[in-house]
């Protein structure tokens, strides 16, 4: 295990020298991988303090390793530090499960700080494990991260059940998308608020009977979305 380690996945090796030097002499330790089959291999027996990583990797895509990552550790902080600052591109690495991106070249100092939040912010997430959150007929167990309606398990990624888990301790007060990125995914970026759009319609289509009539998401024309505060009623389970 090397949970006090970052792990970092990169194959430029000008740009790992540079971000390992300088994140050692900032205190940390780093494990540097090369290609993704490295990076998959150190994923898959190891504990990391947080993953950097560039989504181009030879071998295995970063994408998938985000997604091994997310399958069974929901939590450690992932990075992206990429050369490709397309926005289509950023925001296809967020809804995958990361929590951050940072253009290359990459400030030292800012990925340290970065970091140092992710960590704050999963360590919050951790001691609230122990408790259980329902609404109506959905309950969702933080310690297992196990979401069920009507007693059936539905299966959720990182994010979804993230914004899911807010929403619902907010029951009945209207979030606008920036308010929710700012939230969930931890920053505040004008023009990335579709992201949002995409995972309210994904927690729809996984919650609701109806996702085209939805009872428990809501829209608010104009403001953007709510969480229900009763529970929906016995016509909306038809």
């Amino acid at each position: 295990m090397a949970n006090d380690d970052i792990l970092l996945i990169d194959s430029d090796q000008s740009t790992t020298t540079l971000l390992r030097t300088r994140l050692e002499a900032l205190g940390f330790s780093v494990t540097h991988a090369s290609n993704g089959l490295e990076g998959a291999h150190r994923i898959s027996h190891g504990r990391w303090r947080a993953v950097v990583l560039e989504l181009d990797l030879p071998g295995v895509h970063g994408l998938t390793l985000i997604n091994q990552l997310r399958e069974t550790d929901p939590l450690t902080p992932v990075i992206i530090a990429s050369a490709n600052a397309d926005a289509a591109h950023r925001v296809l690495g967020l809804d995958q499960g990361a929590d951050d991106y940072l253009a290359k070249p990459v400030s030292v100092r800012e990925l340290a700080a970065r970091i140092k939040a992710l960590e704050r912010r999963a360590e919050a997430f951790r001691q609230a494990g122990s408790e259980a959150v329902s609404n109506g007929d959905l309950c969702i167990d933080l310690l297992t991260r196990e979401v069920r309606v009507d007693g059936t398990a539905v299966t959720l990624t990182t994010r979804e059940f993230e914004l899911l888990r807010f929403m619902v301790r907010h029951p009945g007060r209207v979030f606008s998308r920036v308010d929710l990125l700012d939230q969930v995914w931890g920053y505040r970026h004008q023009g990335y608020e579709h992201t949002v759009n995409t995972h309210i319609n994904r927690l729809r289509n996984k919650l609701e009977r109806n996702p085209a009539q939805p009872q428990r998401i809501l829209t608010v024309w104009g403001v953007g979305y709510k969480y229900a505060a009763e529970r929906p009623g016995p016509e909306s389970r038809a």
